[in-house]
């Protein structure tokens, strides 16, 4: 009776994979998950020995949590496709969190093609071949939610960010596609905005002056909106009406605005 319990204990417990697990949102998102109950985790990461760091202190926090590093290249379309296969081999997965990316400076984009090739690539390629991947297994089971880190940089070109808001760009209308391919079906597919929030990446901003949101905030909404399958989650909530406004800003007022 008691190892029948203990076999329904682990059925039900809920399978997880965080791709880009060395991000301080992506980390942060999961202290709550394992805070919630244990959870048997995946941390997918390039920098595998930050990713352990990560795992230890996710296990300290939650002894009964199973959790596996898995580093891989994050460009590698046939390596990736192999990992989820693995992944999915034992469990469906019932979140995938797709975290990874990088701020890059607009300027030396614009100097550098080399460096604008790869902010394109890891923020915008890299995260739909994952998507994809997990999206295949997520139809085969009818079941799962699958949730991209897009910015509100993506939401409108600005000349201080237009490289990178692209690439979120890119992220923003491949969700909104996803989600009308899984619209009669129990995929789910979230679409996660943060604006600036403190993390090392966006050091250099927080030394400008530039006010940023906590990133133990921005996790809270991550988490609340995969739970609600909510289609669009804006993080902190105050930048629905902030881009809302910024999207529909006249051209000829918006070239005169200086950001």
């Amino acid at each position: 009776m008691k190892k029948g319990i203990e076999e329904k204990r682990m059925k039900d417990r809920r399978h997880i994979v965080v791709v880009g697990a060395t991000s301080a949102i992506a980390e942060h998102c999961m202290r709550i998950w394992v805070a919630q109950s244990a959870a048997d985790l995946v941390l997918i990461a390039r920098n595998v020995k930050k990713a352990e760091v990560i795992a230890s202190d996710l296990k300290a926090r939650s002894p009964d949590s199973s959790i596996e590093v898995l580093q891989t290249d994050f460009l590698d379309a046939a390596l990736i496709k192999n990992h989820v296969d693995r992944i999915t081999q034992r469990k469906s997965i019932d979140i995938a969190l797709i975290a990874h990316g990088s701020l890059p400076d607009q300027k030396n984009c614009e100097q550098d093609l080399e460096l604008n090739q790869s902010v394109l690539q890891l923020n915008a390629i890299s995260p739909v071949l994952f998507a994809e991947a997990f999206a295949l297994h997520m139809q085969k089971s009818n079941s799962g939610t699958l949730a991209l880190i897009g910015s509100v940089a993506g939401d409108r070109g600005r000349k201080s960010n237009y490289v990178y808001g692209a690439a979120k760009g890119l992220i923003t209308r491949y969700a909104q596609g996803l989600q009308h391919r899984f619209a009669k079906t129990n995929v789910k597919v979230v679409l996660i905005k943060p604006g600036p929030t403190a993390t090392p990446m966006t050091a250099h901003l927080n030394s400008k002056g530039q006010k940023l949101a906590d990133v133990k905030e921005v996790a809270s909404h991550i988490v609340k909106g995969i739970e609600k399958s909510s289609p669009e989650v804006y993080a902190p909530k105050k930048w629905v009406l902030i881009m809302l406004i910024i999207r529909h800003l006249p051209r000829f007022i918006f070239n005169k605005i200086d950001i």
